[in-house]
């Protein structure tokens, strides 16, 4: 069995991935089951980046032809379409990214969908494939629901995986990994957003992952009044890659150690 790996918790996004690649790299197989990786105490500033790690990442992700670290964070949470200054931002946004899905739902990578799609249109379908009549927000629910006083922790989940959608037997299906999201107030004002993964690979998606999660943890708890102070991902599996070796990531490794070495 694989040791698990629970990564101590940090305010620095980009360092806590880093050590994670790192200690994957250093595992044989660079596989773990599970991880546990947390950004905490992040109420205390807003800097949780370190821009050289990210840029470095971000090379090398384009050198093997995956997505950056901002297209993967946009497949949770589209900062791009969210203005938090404006009074009704949370429906200004909604509107926003209905009105560009079409055109979102055109590309060729988002065919078995996209994870905000999920969290405001999830529409299972029936046995006989016909689908839901109408599709819920599951984000707006939350939020509303936690305005209206309803502040049951169950409440305040949002579901990902659909069986009427994405049990398949095909070998590979690259959507849905993250599987549910879980949203906790906790402390005086504070708010803990939990994303629950199948599978994660580190060098392709987690940084992303990690911040589309940050994203969107700081949307809702602007909207239910609190304060996002931490993020939790955490993965049945968690492999630094499926499509690149030890070998072909060992100068990243290297370059990600000096950055580390001078924080």
């Amino acid at each position: 069995m694989k040791k698990p790996l629970i990564q101590s918790p940090s305010s620095n996004l980009s360092v806590v991935w880093a050590k994670t690649f790192l200690e994957l790299l250093a595992r044989p197989g660079g596989v773990c089951h599970p991880s546990v990786v947390i950004l905490s105490d992040l109420e205390a500033g807003s800097d949780i980046e370190d821009s050289a790690i990210r840029s470095r990442l971000d090379l090398e992700l384009k050198r093997f032809g995956q997505k950056s670290c901002a297209t993967v964070a946009g497949t949770i949470f589209p900062s791009s379409m969210w203005n938090p200054n404006l009074p009704n931002d949370m429906d200004v946004l909604f509107a926003r990214y209905e009105k560009a899905w079409p055109g979102i739902a055109r590309c060729a990578p988002n065919r078995k969908g996209v994870y905000f799609r999920r969290l405001t249109a999830y529409q299972p379908k029936a046995p006989d494939g016909a689908v839901m009549s109408q599709p819920v927000n599951q984000l707006k629910s939350i939020i509303e629901g936690y305005r209206q006083g309803n502040h049951r922790i169950s409440a305040m989940q949002a579901a990902i995986f659909d069986p009427s959608r994405d049990h398949s037997t095909q070998p590979i299906l690259g959507f849905p990994c993250l599987q549910q999201i879980a949203f906790t107030p906790v402390g005086d004002g504070g708010l803990s957003i939990t994303g629950f993964y199948a599978k994660q690979l580190h060098f392709e998606k987690s940084y992303g992952n990690y911040l589309g999660l940050y994203e969107l943890g700081r949307f809702v708890a602007k909207q239910l009044g609190l304060k996002l102070v931490q993020v939790v991902c955490i993965a049945g599996c968690l492999a630094y890659s499926d499509n690149s070796t030890k070998r072909d990531l060992r100068d990243l490794a290297d370059d990600i150690g000096k950055i580390l070495e001078t924080n």
